[in-house]
């Protein structure tokens, strides 16, 4: 009987000790900052815990030895293998962060010690996109710019005659009759020409007569 209760004694410490190293443990968790293929600050955190136990990670920006800001919070269910989370952020070199860790009542602390950054950030590995060089304007030809004074065509340029009215006055047909004749531009001049002969006439029928009588005498 006493040999038998030194096994059990034995194998029940032997229990504990092994499930004791199966449940979820602060020392499980690891964090680290680093650089993703891009060249973009990432926090990542692993979880070995073999258990499977569901755990809360919550990382913080520190300074001053307090929180200034949250960075994040995301669930992670662990793994022999090691099951990882990771945390976009933009940290500048030498930054420090707190995680801590909730998982049920197990586990309620801070991974220890805090994450220190790099001393050297992150550098960028895309290729920026060219940028677009402008089109120079299409500058029309000759031809093709449009004058800013349309030309007249022939028919257009040709100023046509003024019509007359309706209420227009019409001629007098007095007028329209001297005016094909001629006679009021003409008038005067045969007057005076017809006295002229008159004045001639008259001065050789007096002359004729003078003659005659001169010769009758002698």
């Amino acid at each position: 009987m006493r040999i038998l209760g030194v096994a059990s004694a034995s194998a029940a410490l032997a229990l504990g000790v092994a499930g004791n190293a199966l449940a979820c443990n602060i020392r499980d968790f690891s964090a680290v900052a680093s650089c993703d293929d891009n060249g973009k600050g990432i926090i990542t955190v692993t979880d070995t815990d073999a258990s499977g136990k569901e755990a809360t990670v919550s990382i913080f920006l520190e300074s001053n030895g307090a929180d200034a800001k949250k960075i994040g919070e995301q669930t992670v269910t662990g793994t022999a293998k090691g099951a990882i989370v990771t945390f976009s952020e933009d940290w500048a070199p030498n930054a420090q962060y707190r995680v801590h860790i909730k998982a049920g009542n197990i586990v309620d602390e801070d991974v220890s010690p805090n994450v220190t950054a790099p001393s050297e950030a992150c550098k960028s590995t895309e290729t920026p996109k060219p940028s677009e060089t402008p089109k120079p304007s299409e500058t029309p030809s000759p031809s093709e710019t449009p004058s800013d004074t349309p030309t007249p065509s022939a028919s257009e340029s040709t100023t046509a005659p003024a019509t007359t009215g309706e209420n227009s006055p019409s001629p007098a047909a007095g007028d329209s009759n001297l005016a094909e004749t001629g006679a009021s531009s003409n008038t005067g001049m045969i007057a005076g020409i017809a006295g002229a002969l008159v004045v001639v006439g008259g001065g050789a029928v007096f002359f004729g007569m003078r003659r005659r009588g001169a010769s009758k005498s002698s």
